[in-house]
C-alpha cells in the first residue's frame, strides 16, 4: 500500500467483498463515485494519499456529467464537495 505502511508499518484494510468496488468496498458501477464516508475508502485513500478524502476526491474518476450532477445534488442536501486537488 502507502502512507500507513512506511509511517506505522500497517495496512489496515485490504480486500473488499466479492461484487463491491475494490476501493470503497460499495456496489456501485463503476463510472459512479465512491462513497466518501465509506470506512473502507477513507482508509484506503488516505493510505494513498496521506489525507482524508472529500466527494470530489471520491467523483475524481468520474465523467463530467456524472461530477456535475453528483455536485449539485450533494450542493442542495447541505454537503461540502470540495475541490479536485492535484498531487
Amino acid at each position: 500500500m502507502g502512507f500507513l505502511k512506511e509511517r506505522h508499518g500497517a495496512v489496515l484494510l485490504g480486500k473488499t467483498p466479492e461484487g463491491t468496488c475494490p476501493m470503497c468496498a460499495v456496489k456501485h458501477e463503476p463510472e459512479m463515485p465512491h462513497n466518501k464516508d465509506s470506512l473502507c475508502y477513507q482508509y484506503k485513500f488516505y493510505d494513498q494519499h496521506g489525507r482524508w478524502p472529500t466527494w470530489a476526491d471520491a467523483m475524481a474518476h468520474c465523467a463530467p456529467e456524472v461530477k456535475a450532477i453528483w455536485r449539485r445534488e450533494l450542493e442542495a442536501r447541505g454537503v461540502e464537495v470540495g475541490e479536485e486537488q492535484t498531487e
